[in-house]
């Protein structure tokens, strides 16, 4: 496509060449409605071929249209037999573009070509001003705005002028681009009208703007004027003498004038210029109705008719008369007791009211405890905006008078407030608005007696009191927004106070900035302690005009060659951390980070080494696991002394003491019934033999099993336990059963005394106990007590027997094989005697 397009432009430069060069004649010539025309209007052109063109000779013709490199569509109406062919263009978008018509062929030939442009017809200027210079050399400046709409096109400016009264005309043309024209001196007059205008012309139309009527001198701009002198002729005015510049002293007209003032503690100018109209240069000017004994900078500026405004004059300073001080001033009282000497000590602050004006330069204060004014009971006089005095306790106000070189004003009364130890307020907060204010937010507790509020707010760089500042609240304000006092970067102390109808309550004090930045500096992190693991940091605390914002936090990186990268976070108040987990014998890096709530700032990196396991070390903990083992055995003895029951039981079951069994009870209860006495006869003690258990061979004979017996005679301390084992016994299961039998004794006297003249007792009972062996639950039999002769009785004490009585020799035998504990005792019984 690209090349087809450089095609066509050779041919047409050669077609053009060649026309130029050897007077021939292009085969095709076209002809457009216009080579120039408004953008997105339609555009019609017709192409017609010579008879004579070469291309066209004794074969038919068939033609093609391209705009730039896009093909056209022939119009409907073409004569292809006349060589004739025609084109519409309905909306022509291109600022610039070539159409041509070519004779269809293997290639195309271009036979014709034109250029067509389009564009927009100009806008008329706008914001047509002159302004006249009239320093030398003496000149009109002409400027004005071609608009916002591009015509693409080029498009020529011309500035018209015309004087009236001279009748003269004068046109100026410009460079394409330049929208302003300075007219020499020679081509106006400074004191006669003339028509200005600019016209704007290209191939598309042309426009022009308003014609301006103007006068040169009243398009000037003066220089800026000059004040000689301000100097006060009655009381409240000020008297201004004033000229032009040098340059334009000549200038004798009368001129419009404004000024403007401004106190000398103000950084603001009125906003309101003072107009004062037909002012001539060589008459000063008259200001009045200012404050008394006060200090103005005034500056001036000047203009004539509705020319533009001179700049303002450079500032120049006088003072009115003085007259006494006028107004009350407020006030704040801080009280502490003197218990030393009985008084109050008094801080007493004051600013001037909105209706307060010293009325001079040099203004004093007293403070008196006394209204009348006089030297009698004077407590202070500065020239500062705070007293420090001291008062008796009965004393409950004082006055506060301002004095100058004129007078005085009148007092001003001021009550003492004793300090409460009442909480009115909380929750106070500061936040800042810009670099000149910041807002005070804080909550009521109480409301009773409550008056209002006083903040209070000061430098904490600067310690002079006279810096201090303050502002009164009613009761039901609970935020205020104080201004013009304030600095970036610089701390503040901002309290507030609860006024009581009898005094002032405890206040509520926080630190602020109205902007915060990152600290200036870094504290150097010191090592004040090192373990094998651990290591305490300590640093300096950074001073507080290089803090420049309140202290968020402190952070510790520290890392080694082996970990990563760990954080500690530190309290502000405290200044320390302990880093901890460290690796034993390891060298460590470290630096830290302090952030406040505008920015953060990291300080220089140090190098730590944690130290090795020693000795002492090695020992403490060797005494510390120690001692906890210690402290361990201690619990678990405790332990077991507060169980022990418990623990004895379980491992080491009761054994039944047969002497303190239950049959103690019943053998009591049998002696009763077996031996009754009379009232008269003291009872007879009972005693109980001592029984032990045997183990016996599962069989024996009869003979070994009395043998046994006779060989234990010496012994019976066991025979208890034969009775319980013996396999004799009738019905005896061994340990499958669940109670054990055995036999009670009972002697009228001890073992050592002589025998008895009444035969012994025998009772049999049963037990359950653990350490016996048991068998099964059965009935006792009826037993007979046996005599020491080898004889029976008739007496039967182990139960109804109905087969009580006299039975011959061999059932004795019998029924002491059955009970050869019975017999054993009655062994005993004969070798005793």
């Amino acid at each position: 496509m690209i090349s087809t397009w450089v095609s066509v432009i050779f041919m047409l430069l050669a077609l053009v060449n060649g026309a130029r060069n050897d007077d021939v004649e292009p085969c095709a010539k076209i002809q457009a409605s216009s080579s120039v025309v408004p953008l997105g209007s339609t555009v019609t052109a017709t192409c017609v071929i010579r008879e004579d063109c070469p291309l066209a000779i004794g074969r038919a013709v068939h033609i093609e249209w391209h705009l730039s490199s896009r093909f056209l569509p022939s119009s409907p109406g073409a004569n292809e037999s006349s060589r004739v062919s025609q084109v519409v263009i309905p909306s022509f978008n291109h600022t610039r573009a070539f159409l041509t018509c070519s004779v269809r062929g293997s290639p195309a030939q271009v036979v014709g070509g034109v250029q067509i442009r389009a564009g927009y017809p100009p806008e008329a200027p706008q914001n047509l001003t002159c302004q006249t210079n009239l320093t030398k050399p003496n000149t009109l400046t002409c400027s004005w705005d071609p608009g916002q709409l591009e015509t693409h096109l080029v498009t020529k400016y011309t500035l018209h002028t015309e004087i009236w009264d001279l009748n003269q005309n004068y046109t100026y043309e410009l460079l394409p681009g330049v929208h302003q024209y300075i007219i020499p001196r020679s081509d106006f007059v400074l004191f006669s009208d003339m028509e200005v205008y600019v016209k704007a012309l290209n191939e598309l139309g042309e426009a022009s703007t308003a014609p301006i009527i103007l006068e040169p001198v009243s398009a000037a701009k003066f220089d800026t004027p000059i004040i000689l002198q301000a100097a006060p002729t009655k009381y409240g005015c000020l008297k201004l003498s004033w000229s032009l510049s040098q340059h334009q002293a000549w200038m004798l007209e009368v001129l419009n004038l404004e000024v403007r003032l401004k106190t000398a503690d103000s950084s603001q100018w009125t906003e309101q210029p003072i107009p004062m109209s037909r002012v001539r240069t060589s008459r000063p000017v008259n200001l009045c109705r200012l404050l008394h004994g006060t200090r103005y900078a005034a500056q001036i500026r000047v203009r004539y008719k509705q020319s533009p405004w001179s700049d303002w004059s450079s500032s120049h300073s006088g003072v009115t008369l003085e007259s006494a001080p006028t107004g009350r001033l407020d006030s704040w009282t801080k009280v502490s007791g003197d218990h030393m000497n009985g008084k109050l000590n008094v801080h007493l602050f004051w600013k001037p009211s909105k209706q307060f004006h010293p009325n001079s330069q040099n203004v004093s204060y007293t403070v008196s405890v006394q209204r009348l004014p006089g030297e009698k009971g004077k407590v202070c006089s500065t020239a500062r905006n705070y007293c420090t005095f001291k008062i008796p306790r009965k004393v409950r106000k004082v006055f506060l008078r301002a004095v100058n070189a004129a007078g005085k004003s009148p007092p001003t009364e001021v009550r003492i407030y004793l300090p409460k130890a009442v909480a009115g307020i909380s929750d106070a907060a500061v936040v800042p608005r810009d670099d000149r204010s910041v807002l005070v937010q804080w909550r009521s507790l109480v409301s009773s007696g409550l008056t209002g509020f006083v903040v209070e707010w000061r430098p904490l760089l600067i310690t002079d009191l006279s810096l201090t500042q303050f502002e009164i609240t009613d009761r039901n304000q609970t935020s205020l927004v104080i201004t013009g006092s304030f600095e970036p970067y610089k701390p503040y102390g901002i309290s507030v106070y609860p006024r009581f109808k009898d005094g002032i309550g405890l206040p509520q004090t926080v630190n602020a900035y109205s902007r915060q930045k990152a600290p200036s500096m870094v504290p150097k992190i010191k090592i004040k302690k090192t373990w094998q693991s651990q290591i305490e940091l300590i640093w300096e605390e950074i001073p507080l005009d290089q803090r420049n914002g309140i202290i968020k936090n402190y952070k510790v990186f520290f890392w080694n060659e082996k970990g990563p990268i760990n954080v500690a976070h530190a309290n502000p108040t405290e200044r320390r951390v302990v880093l901890t987990d460290l690796d034993s014998v390891s060298l460590y890096e470290a630096f830290m980070m302090v952030s406040t709530f505008g920015g953060s700032r990291n300080g220089s990196t140090i190098n730590f080494e944690t130290e090795p396991l020693d000795a002492v070390s090695v020992l403490m903990i060797v005494i510390g696991s120690l001692i906890g083992l210690l402290l361990f055995i201690f619990v678990i003895l405790m332990t077991c002394f507060s169980y022990q029951k418990r623990l004895k039981v379980r491992f080491w079951p009761a054994v039944p003491d047969p002497a303190n069994s239950s049959i103690k009870r019943w053998t009591s209860e049998s002696t009763q019934d077996s031996f009754l006495a009379s009232d008269n006869e003291e009872p007879n003690l009972v005693y109980l033999s001592h029984l032990s258990l045997m183990d016996l061979p599962a069989k024996i004979s009869k003979e070994d099993h009395d043998d046994l017996w006779l060989n234990s005679s010496e012994d019976t301390s066991d025979l208890g336990e034969s009775i319980c084992g013996s396999p004799f016994i009738p019905g005896y299961s061994g340990s499958n059963s669940d109670s054990v039998p055995y036999a009670t004794v009972i002697f009228s006297g001890p073992c050592s005394s002589p025998t008895p003249k009444g035969p012994p007792v025998y009772l049999r009972s049963e037990s359950t106990q653990p350490l016996l062996e048991s068998e099964e639950t059965f009935s006792p039999k009826c037993y007979q007590n046996m005599a020491t002769d080898r004889r029976p009785t008739e007496q039967c004490f182990f139960g109804p027997d109905h087969d009580c009585g006299t039975k011959e020799g061999k059932e004795l035998e019998i029924m002491w094989d059955d009970f050869p504990f019975l017999r054993a005792l009655a062994m005993n019984e004969t070798e005793n005697d």
